[in-house]
């Protein structure tokens, strides 16, 4: 989402939904995984909106929706690209909205090649680094800073301060040119045909074309089209590309910036969005500002430098960090001392959780601190998640019960087995009860970018604390150690502004003041900002988070709003809050035309204003108030002033919405079909098999199935979530209530699958990978079909991931079976598509699969490739994760 429009959020809110002529829902079961919000949908279809289920199962929210569409799990992009290749190839794109509002006139680099050419690679991939030059990418004569993306990653060069004022000759408004970004896309999804999705996706033809002409039909000056999704795109290895084909079919039929349309990034979690906000991240600081590299950004003039967009809102960029550093270093912080810039960590490379795992079971990591996670259960290889335990010195866990990942040490499977002893793990635990969310004042951050404040209604018991207590004291423990000390490695520590009011007998940090910090305020007077058009670089603004600057405005906690929707238009601008600014449609400048008139009366949001000579609505408008849809910037212009009277996606260096990304990833500019890790077919469209920048561990504790047809493990899995337990289970398999709705871990076979292996409702059947086997209750269901694919028959399997041993109701988990591979843009595994054997009857006894003994191939079998011989050779570093560079470890 970042890279397609400039911020990473949901483009839209829920309650708009209502207003779509047609919703997509494609790696979500929204309304079981999201109920509360799926209302919205439903009141979309009574306003006689077409719902779309795209899920390799057919679920609660197929049965409500228009059409359902079963489809191979893994193989989005080839199903989405052929819905960008027919948009343009009937001629159903918005042209006007295209031309205007998107790099559609772009002229590309001449030294570009696309994966048509290459067989599934793009030009500039180094053999030698196992990654791509992006340079043959970009635009002809000019560089651009991305608005996410390569800012936020260790991986490449660092880029300098750039823009992207592109000059008419390098822009073709006709869209003729071979060169230019419309038709090197039409080029590109040329191949993705109906007959295509079918080969590849398992989709009938037919089926497709219905999906294909609902979306067309419902989209344009009109009418409007949404897309939903969740985390059965996100965690693949060309996750990000997922999300971005869905962008580039909202760009091309003009849905991102109007009402009923956008992309909605549907979070299974309260504050999900907001822990990327503030953030949880080892790459980010609180806004989407980039850690610093140690490498190059060696201080705050070249950290500028190279962040920094000559054009486009981060043009502002120097505002938001140095106000950072006020907010959190205080009178420390001066112009002579780079603001204390270098206090702040300096990464070194990708410190992601699977790389931090597999350094933990290589035993280069002390301390492990598990803060309402449980990696044991939740995460990727749950074995080497638990070995990764095994090899620290300590491990801090705070839950609201003991998790497995506490007592790993003394109930883990491996442990049971005999295969580990307590006696042999060195692993000091020290676990900390923490509070609900109703004994502590806070905010959450939902799926639309909505800040909502929950307030204390009951003390937390016993040794209960909060995670602000927690955090807070600790630091104050850390300040005291040092207190006396003069070494300079000790004064980020001991320069840290660390004084909140503490209340009660707990000493519990006053919530409203870490708030009010996050919001900032002018120095020295501390008057409370309105706006991040306030923030400035001189020092005399701190703000601990630009982009949620207004959240306190007037000295007034917005984020605790409740005025009731009865009493406010759909809208709703007065319950809670919205980053940025309390918009809640995001780049809505896009809902008028170029000349800033409504494209329609029906689809109404903001315009612009001639009278008042301001930009109006029913929302907060995503630019800048006063700028007049004619406004061009003149010659030499810089900063945000380079953005004109027609550029609504103003985070964009150039302010237009991205169909083809220049810079800003690492595994192509376009979203392309790669298969899964582990796959069953051959991929159809290119010699190219995987996602050639992806991140593999090639590791003894994490092997891989063949590339695709392994004998071995001939199904396809997927995993879910289900309504009645919640994430990794720790709480939800507590509750007796639950337990009764969903009582034991299951798998869903089709009817079948069950007469294929022997396998009986209710009784029982075990899924093995190479790196783990589970036993599980048989669910057989017609909600999960056979696939026909290139004259065979596909059979899939669903895996909810709830279930461990801990708990009223146990069992085994599904990230047993899961592997250590991700995108190489977000780090995030590949478990919503792998393969998998499955057989009737209990799970035997004896080692985890990835301890014994390796499998006999059949005669004649072939071991076939993943990669293209140029790719094959990619280089494996530390931790037998394949980098740039070349050492590999013992375990590896």
């Amino acid at each position: 989402m970042g890279i397609s429009f400039g911020r990473g959020g949901a483009t839209t809110f829920q309650q708009d939904l209502q207003f779509s002529d047609c919703i997509v829902i494609e790696g979500s079961n929204m309304a079981e995984c999201h109920p509360v919000g799926f209302q919205w949908v439903m009141e979309a279809k009574r306003r006689g909106a077409t719902i779309i289920h795209v899920d390799p199962r057919f679920t609660r929210t197929s049965a409500v929706a228009d059409l359902h569409v079963p489809i191979r799990a893994g193989t989005d992009i080839a199903f989405l690209g052929a819905i960008v290749n027919y948009i343009i190839s009937n001629d159903r794109w918005f042209r006007e909205y295209v031309v205007n509002y998107t790099n559609a006139p772009a002229i590309i680099n001449e030294k570009f090649q696309d994966t048509e050419d290459l067989d599934g690679l793009f030009s500039g991939w180094d053999a030698e680094k196992g990654q791509y030059d992006t340079s043959s990418w970009g635009y002809e004569g000019v560089e651009v800073s991305p608005a996410a993306g390569h800012r936020e990653m260790f991986s490449g060069e660092p880029r300098s301060e750039r823009g992207a004022m592109l000059s008419a000759e390098k822009l073709d408004p006709t869209l003729s040119d071979p060169r230019c970004v419309f038709q090197i896309v039409k080029r590109h999804y040329s191949r993705y045909t109906p007959e295509m999705v079918e080969e590849t996706c398992g989709v009938p033809r037919e089926l497709f074309l219905k999906v294909a002409e609902a979306l067309c039909e419902n989209s344009g000056r009109d009418r409007t089209s949404a897309f939903c999704y969740a985390v059965g795109w996100t965690q693949h290895t060309v996750g990000v590309q997922y999300i971005r084909t869905a962008a580039i079919i909202q760009l091309l039929l003009g849905n991102i910036g109007r009402p009923g349309g956008g992309i909605m990034a549907l979070r299974g979690h309260s504050s999900i969005q907001g822990s990327t906000d503030i953030p949880t991240l080892y790459n980010m600081l609180p806004g989407y500002l980039p850690m610093p590299k140690a490498t190059y950004d060696t201080d705050l003039n070249k950290y500028v430098e190279y962040n920094k967009s000559a054009t486009g809102w981060w043009s502002e960029f120097p505002k938001y960090i140095v106000s950072l550093l006020k907010a959190w270093y205080g009178e420390a912080a001066r112009p002579d001392n780079d603001w204390c810039y270098g206090y702040l960590p300096h990464i070194t490379g990708d410190h992601s959780h699977m790389v931090t795992v597999a350094a933990m079971a290589d035993r280069m990591v002390k301390g492990y601190f598990v803060m309402g996670e449980n990696p044991a259960v939740g995460s990727m290889n749950a074995a080497l998640q638990r070995k990764g335990l095994r090899g620290l010195d300590w491990l801090v866990v705070r839950d609201f019960a003991p998790t497995e990942t506490a007592e790993f040490w003394r109930s883990a499977p491996e442990v049971v087995r005999g295969e580990v002893t307590p006696e042999q793990i060195g692993t000091e635990v020290f676990f900390f009860p923490c509070s609900a969310h109703t004994e502590k004042d806070g905010s959450f951050t939902n799926t639309q970018r909505l800040l909502q404040w929950h307030h204390k209604a009951i003390e937390p018991p016993g040794d209960c604390r909060s995670e602000l207590h927690f955090v807070y004291h600790l630091g104050k423990r850390l300040k005291e150690l040092y207190r006396h000390s003069d070494a300079a490695k000790d004064r980020p520590i001991l320069d840290l502004a660390w004084n909140y009011r503490e209340i009660g007998e707990m000493q519990e940090p006053d919530a409203e003041e870490v708030l009010a910090e996050i919001n900032g305020y002018t120095l020295p007077e501390r008057n409370p900002l309105s706006a991040y058009t306030e923030v400035k670089d001189d020092g005399s603004t701190a703000c601990g988070c630009w982009i949620y600057c207004g959240c306190r405005k007037d000295g007034v906690n917005q984020t605790a709003r409740r005025k009731p929707g009865s009493e406010q238009d759909w809208v709703a601008l007065q319950w809670g809050w919205a980053w940025p600014a309390n918009r809640r449609l995001l780049y809505n400048r896009a809902s008028a035309d170029p000349d800033g008139n409504p494209w329609s009366e029906r689809k109404k949001y903001v315009w612009w204003d001639a009278a008042q000579k301001k930009w109006t609505g029913f929302d907060t408008p995503d630019f800048i108030a006063t700028r007049p849809p004619d406004y061009r910037p003149p010659e030499g212009a810089e900063g945000i002033a380079t953005l004109s009277g027609i550029d609504p996606f103003i985070m964009q260096a150039e302010g237009k919405g991205w169909l083809y990304d220049p810079s800003g990833l690492l595994d192509g500019p376009l979203p392309t079909h790669y298969e899964p890790q582990e796959s069953v077919l051959k991929n159809p469209l290119y010699g190219q098999q995987c996602n050639p920048a992806r991140l593999e561990w090639i590791r003894r504790d994490n092997p891989y199935h063949k590339a695709w047809g392994d004998p071995h493990y001939p199904f396809v899995a997927t995993t879910y979530r289900l309504t009645e337990h919640h994430t990794a289970g720790g709480m939800s398999r507590w509750l007796p209530w639950l337990n009764e709705l969903q009582p034991e871990m299951f798998i869903e076979v089709s009817p079948e699958l069950a007469e294929l292996r022997g396998l009986e409702n209710g009784g029982w059947a075990t899924v093995s990978t190479i790196r783990g086997e589970i036993e599980a209750r048989v669910l057989v269901t017609e909600r999960l079909r056979p696939l026909n694919i290139q004259d065979e028959v596909l059979h899939q399997v669903g895996i909810p991931y709830h279930w461990s041993w801990i708990g009223r109701s146990t069992g085994d988990a599904a990230n047993e079976l899961t592997a250590f591979v991700a995108d190489p843009n977000v780090s995030i595994e590949e478990s919503k598509a792998f393969s998998v054997n499955v057989v009737a009857g209990r799970r035997p006894p004896g080692p985890r699969a990835a301890a014994a003994a390796p499998l006999t191939e059949p005669s004649g079998f072939e071991d076939p490739p993943r990669d293209l011989e140029a790719v094959q050779g990619k280089p494996i570093g530390h931790h037998g994760l394949r980098t740039g560079k070349k050492e590999l470890t013992e375990e590896g």
